[in-house]
């Protein structure tokens, strides 16, 4: 970043400090109304309305967050990425997963790309049509992936979202190394019509060979000779070798880049469940949306730019107004796995300490993400949103039009229960109204006075509309795209490399010493006496 810049940022970053402290309070209701509100909060890009007029915001205010863009150089960064600069500066590679949706490329790595999807398309069909079969000659019916973090909630945020419900073959997914996850998963499955997609990179990770295996037994108990299970089992992986001695020969492996993280790779080979039981036709869409989502990231100013406008209103609220939180709202049930996904999303990029340079960060980063699919969340935690002392910037998630037309009138239900949260969360209701209330349903003055602190509401809670006509494979690709940028610019703004991950490594690794102390290994002495003592009690507990 030149001389220039860094003054720039500096200046923007004070003049938002002072902003934050004007408008924390400010009344948000008041500044929501305004009539040219929607002149520079509306936005709209690859078929997505983002709608950030309840934000905690002016004009002031915007005009230094677009500084703090441009200081940032955020359109050189999008231009960084796309082409395969190198992003992920601790791994030395870059983070190319748009790569994975281009329509067409001059990147070295384009050719590999395509030829993957080729045989993507040529498996999914396959397994569709019937011509790829269980062991006995009948069809597949159901196909099971097995992998954790990005290699599962990726596919299974998509095959939820885009399945009907006649789909067949019909997606499943299991992912925790607990036994239950897997045994409830197969329980309805008949082994000489199943499928698994394993994922993983090594074909080692702990939770997903676990699994693979017990799935391998759950085949041959069914009745699948060792020579057919290359009928039921397919991999995605770089570790071939691995893959051949589990049964899973090399034209059944579909590869796995190191550019490519696994809470990006929906799009890769790791899609592979979602392109079976939604059809080829229905991945590809998913791809360009996406793509599409790319394309308005590279050519779009940062004041009409929707990832780097949802960037900057994410620094605003942790960074300037103290929100250490985020909650995900989308009022449909078929993107009720969205939180889950952007979760990891957004935590695992983002959840850092320390700089690109690896000194201390100084500020918060990642923000606390969280949240529930529309109605659901209204009768369990939006009282903590309407009265609780913590602020929760949110995103409330509207697709306007039914997957089904016939659902018009509940979907309308669904509609104004969305619109009715947003407004709610912005007005608010005085101690006055709320007494008002009270009276006017009957209750006397006295009564009217004690329990109107009681029902009053403070509004002013910021957050984005953000709307599409329908859930649709283009716009669920678009949305994700949106949210894969958004957590790249934030991570720019902040300085921070959101390409690695390297908090969750430790964990495993005393996972390991504690496992080999569980089956008898006798390096105890390396764990703590507390530690120590909760493996004598499961050992007591197994007998």
């Amino acid at each position: 970043m030149s001389r220039d810049s860094l003054t720039t940022g500096e200046a923007a970053s004070n003049a938002l400090t002072a902003h934050a402290d004007r408008l924390r309070d400010a009344g948000l209701a008041s500044l929501a109304a305004a009539p040219s509100r929607g002149d520079r909060l509306v936005r709209e890009g690859a078929g997505l309305r983002l709608d950030a007029s309840r934000q905690l915001v002016d004009g002031d205010a915007l005009d230094d967050l677009i500084a703090l863009a441009t200081a940032a150089d955020l359109p050189g960064a999008a231009r960084d990425l796309l082409a395969g600069a190198e992003v992920n500066n601790t791994e030395r590679r870059p983070a190319l997963h748009s790569l994975l949706r281009a329509g067409r490329s001059d990147d070295a790595r384009f050719p590999a790309v395509a030829e993957t999807r080729e045989r993507m398309r040529d498996l999914a069909e396959s397994i569709r049509a019937g011509a790829h079969t269980g062991h006995t000659g009948r069809a597949i019916t159901d196909v099971v992936n097995i992998g954790i973090g990005g290699s599962d909630l990726g596919p299974r945020l998509v095959s939820e979202a885009l399945a009907a419900p006649d789909t067949a073959p019909r997606a499943h997914y299991a992912a925790n190394v607990d036994p239950d996850d897997l045994a409830g998963t197969l329980a309805a499955l008949d082994p000489a019509t199943t499928l698994f997609v394993i994922c993983s990179k090594s074909f080692r990770t702990e939770e997903t060979l676990a699994n693979a295996l017990a799935a391998r037994r759950w085949l041959q108990g069914g009745g699948v000779a060792d020579s057919g299970l290359a009928r039921h089992c397919l991999a995605v992986t770089t570790n071939l070798e691995a893959a051949a001695d589990f049964g899973i020969p090399e034209n059944q492996c579909l590869p796995m880049w190191d550019w490519v993280g696994g809470r990006y790779s929906v799009w890769s080979a790791v899609g592979l469940s979602c392109a079976i039981t939604l059809g080829w036709d229905r991945f590809a869409a998913l791809l360009a949306g996406a793509e599409a989502m790319d394309a308005h990231f590279a050519s779009a100013a940062p004041a009409d730019n929707l990832p780097m406008l949802l960037a900057l209103l994410e620094t605003w609220n942790c960074q300037y107004l103290g929100a250490g939180n985020h909650v995900v709202l989308p009022y449909s049930h078929r993107l009720r796995r969205l939180p889950d996904f952007l979760q990891q999303l957004t935590m695992e990029s983002n959840g850092k300490a320390v700089t690109r340079d690896g000194e201390p960060l100084g500020t918060d980063s990642a923000p606390v993400l969280w949240g529930s699919a529309g109605t659901i969340g209204q009768h369990s935690f939006h009282q903590l949103l309407h009265q609780g002392t913590r602020r929760c910037p949110a995103d409330i998630l509207l697709p306007l039009a039914p997957t089904d037309p016939a659902d018009r009138e509940n979907h309308a239900r669904l509609i104004a229960n969305g619109l009715a949260q947003s407004r709610a969360l912005v007005i608010g209701r005085s101690q006055a109204e709320a007494r008002d209330a009270l009276l006017a349903r009957g209750e006397d003055p006295a009564e009217a006075d004690r329990l109107a602190p009681h029902l009053a509401m403070p509004g002013n809670r910021p957050h984005n509309l953000i709307t599409f006509s329908r859930l649709t494979p283009e716009t669920l690709g678009a949305l994700l795209a949106l949210y894969e940028h958004r957590t790249y610019c934030s991570a720019v703004l902040w300085g921070i490399n959101a390409f690695d991950q390297w908090g969750v490594e430790l964990g495993k690794e005393i996972g390991k010493q504690v496992f080999a102390v569980m089956q008898g290994d006798d390096e105890g002495a390396a764990l703590d006496a507390g530690t120590l003592s909760l493996v004598a009690l499961w050992k007591s507990a197994n007998g």
